[in-house]
């Protein structure tokens, strides 16, 4: 009889539980549904995006994620944006690059574009086989390095 008691005893205190943990996660799908994403408590941002590959995909990924984050709402007027190229990133600035258009589109909206001057030496290629409106680094990973230890934000595609 004890262990009827003691079995009936367990099994309602398991369908409690069990009831209780559904309702709990009802409840955590419930409010993670609601999620509108975080505030900008801040009142400036700063992002240094890392561009090191040749993979047109990687590129126009990068360029649409810069996009996307100047036209958040909760970011717009608080935020610097740069991108820097190194290594392989390099060809999305060269002058026989089909990303010329879109560059200077985010120049225009305030993004700083900078290539490594490192890169340039180790392909053998000069800044006039470069657009003409970039900004020059001596090392990429230095640019990572100083805008990471400044507070910057750094984002690689």
């Amino acid at each position: 009889m004890k262990k009827f008691i003691v079995l009936g005893c367990s099994l309602l205190l398991g369908m409690s539980l069990y009831a209780q943990d559904h309702k709990n996660m009802e409840t955590k799908l419930k409010e993670n549904a609601e999620y509108q994403g975080a505030e900008a408590h801040k009142k400036h941002y700063q992002v240094i995006y890392q561009l090191d590959s040749n993979n047109p995909d990687i590129i126009k990924k990068a360029i649409r994620n810069i996009n996307n984050l100047l036209n958040d709402p909760r970011l717009k007027g608080k935020v610097d944006v740069e991108l820097i190229t190194f290594s392989g990133g390099t060809e999305a600035l060269l002058k026989t690059s089909a990303f010329e258009p879109q560059i200077k589109d985010l120049i225009n909206k305030g993004v700083r574009v900078a290539q490594c001057s490192n890169s340039l030496q180790e392909r053998n290629l000069t800044k006039e086989q470069m657009f003409d409106f970039i900004g020059y680094v001596p090392s990429g990973n230095g640019e990572l390095v100083i805008r990471g230890s400044e507070g910057w934000t750094i984002v690689k595609p």
